[in-house]
């Protein structure tokens, strides 16, 4: 069971639908952040994002999904320091 939005822990305000069954089919906007928001997955240089090894992890499975999943549909994805943004249909 997923763990309730508390924003003593989250820090955050939840942007979920009050309402939505979220275990439906659709596309769907997925942010994985790190903890405390840490730098773990490279560093922005010149304005460009440099992967560090943990990043590029990120982006090879984020490239790898549809193969494990083969009914799943990805779109858009970046990797930033602290954070990954993707666009997947499941």
């Amino acid at each position: 069971m997923p763990e309730k939005y508390d924003p003593n822990i989250h820090h955050r305000r939840s942007i979920r639908l009050p309402g939505y069954d979220y275990s439906q089919d659709g596309w769907y906007f997925l942010t994985i952040c790190t903890q405390n928001p840490k730098y773990m997955f490279g560093e922005i240089v010149k304005d460009q994002m440099r992967l560090n090894n943990a990043g590029s992890m990120i982006k090879t499975w984020w490239q790898k999904v549809t193969n494990k999943f083969p009914s799943a549909q990805t779109n858009e994805y970046v990797v930033m320091p602290n954070h990954f943004h993707g666009i997947i249909n499941i």
